[in-house]
């Protein structure tokens, strides 16, 4: 019997994750006067994020739905752990 795998991303409750072009997260840095280092942190090998081929330093962009704002936005910034 086959083993059946399952993408954490098709999953309804798993937001989308994109990586953000080095010109959006430069524009994203200067516009809130941050360093990569104070964004919340994501692991480079989380499932969520596998297929992106981030490397440390990266930022990832995931937006949420939200029931009074219609979207969020998050960023979070990449780490080899």
């Amino acid at each position: 019997m086959a083993k059946q795998t399952f993408d954490i991303k098709n999953h309804l409750l798993v937001p989308k994750h994109t990586k953000v072009s080095d010109k959006e997260k430069k524009l994203i840095l200067e516009k809130y006067s941050l360093s990569v280092f104070d964004l919340p942190l994501i692991k480079k090998n989380d499932p969520a994020i596998k297929d992106l081929d981030l490397k440390p330093g990266d930022v990832v962009k995931i937006v949420r739905k939200s029931a009074t704002a219609g979207e969020s936005i998050f960023y979070r910034s990449v780490i080899n752990v």
